[in-house]
């Protein structure tokens, strides 16, 4: 009898033991897990400001609490870098400042959709200023649809960004007139970039490949990078299948002329002959009458006659939904209203008609509505892919291809 108390003695004992072993063990492996899903907090603490029209930066750091010297010394340090005098309304400034002493840490301020201006301090304690990329989660969209009364709408229906539309317009600018050309039926096909940050949609990124049906003519565009050139910069854009660049250039100038007589201004001048004071947006090309007028780009004639506003005998090309061009004061004119003419083809020839005091051509050209200077306007590349990148161009798009085409 004695012998089987302490049998179970034992297993209770035993019991015992195993039981603490075991629930010392889970114990540990349950701190662990609890140790692993504490998420650590930030030591330092955050202050939003968003720039409100009359703010400046001495308003906002006196705001969050800023000295005069610092702040000072953080103006001073980032002025190579960028200029935070020139805070633009509706942009954030985060600040942050240590939690356990309140000391300032570090300043982000987007500087554009691309970089950011760190201000903060360095190892050796030092308070410097540096841009930095913003990194973007990428993400990519593919879009298609039938056009019933405008591309914008068609889009727009199905909840596209509109900065992605206006870039697709872009990509085809120079191939469709998305002004005057869009048929009904007209169908489009895009791939591009959606870019996020902390997962919160930004904003769209690059379109990839792009195919557009205009009137029963398939057009299709792939971005691709050549990389940097002898100069450094980035050769980049929009081509065919074939390699072709979809972009175009002007002609550099309209006219063989002897000389500029007026250049581009955006203030009044005073013209004797006539005693008024106008404004000259426009270069004036100084040439003999009956010199020939060529077109700078392909385009239709939007207006070819007399003009009352002073341009005489004046014609207007349109060459997309961007550009048109003016060229007043001919002699006569070689093509008519409505007719689709191509770069370098004459379109009149000078004269001295209407608001002029001798031969020559008064040249005018408008973007997006605006009078621009012809002389500093920046005009994308038309070159096509090198011969070296072109099996290097064929194996990038070769996978967006099949899903345009798919």
């Amino acid at each position: 009898m004695k012998k089987y108390i302490i049998i179970v003695v034992l297993l209770i004992i035993g019991t015992i033991v195993s039981s603490r072993v075991f629930f010392t063990k889970n114990s540990q492996f349950i701190d662990k897990e609890a140790q692993a899903e504490v998420v650590e907090e930030p030591k330092d603490r955050e202050v939003i400001v968003t720039v409100e029209d009359g703010m400046t930066f001495s308003v906002i750091t006196e705001e969050v609490g800023i000295g005069g010297t610092l702040m000072t010394e953080i103006l001073t340090v980032s002025e190579e870098v960028y200029d935070l005098v020139k805070l633009r309304v509706g942009r954030e400034i985060k600040f942050y400042f240590d939690k356990e002493t309140g000391d300032f840490v570090r300043l982000i301020y987007p500087i554009d959709t691309e970089e950011e201006l760190f201000v903060e301090y360095n190892e050796s304690a030092e308070l410097i200023a540096e841009r930095r990329v913003i990194e973007y989660e990428l993400r990519l969209k593919t879009v298609e649809g039938v056009i019933e009364s405008s591309l914008y709408e068609s889009a727009v229906a199905q909840d596209v960004d509109i900065r992605a539309i206006i870039e697709l317009a872009d990509v085809f600018a120079w191939t469709v007139d998305f002004g005057m050309g869009i048929r009904v039926g007209d169908t489009y096909k895009f791939i591009f970039e959606e870019r996020y940050r902390n997962g919160q949609y930004q904003m769209p990124g690059e379109i990839l490949a792009a195919k557009f049906v205009n009137d029963g003519k398939t057009i299709e565009g792939y971005y691709f990078s050549e990389g940097l050139d002898e100069d450094g910069d980035i050769v980049e854009g929009y081509y065919h299948p074939s390699g072709e660049s979809l972009q175009k250039i002007f002609l550099k100038n309209p006219v063989s002329f002897k000389y500029i007589s007026s250049g581009f201004t955006t203030g009044r001048r005073y013209v004797e002959a006539f005693n008024v004071s106008t404004g000259h947006r426009a270069i004036d090309y100084a040439a003999a009458a009956g010199t020939p007028i060529r077109a700078v780009g392909d385009g239709t004639v939007t207006f070819a006659g007399w003009s009352s506003a002073g341009y005489g005998n004046l014609t207007s090309i349109r060459h997309n939904s961007v550009f048109s061009t003016n060229y007043a004061h001919q002699s006569k004119f070689a093509v008519s209203y409505g007719q689709k003419v191509t770069q370098g083809q004459i379109i009149g020839y000078v004269g001295s008609t209407g608001f002029s005091t001798g031969p020559h051509l008064h040249f005018e050209m408008v973007k997006n509505g605006t009078k621009i200077n012809p002389m500093t306007i920046d005009i994308p590349s038309d070159e096509s892919v090198s011969e070296e990148k072109m099996p290097e161009f064929q194996a990038a798009i070769a996978d967006w291809q099949k899903q345009l085409n798919n």
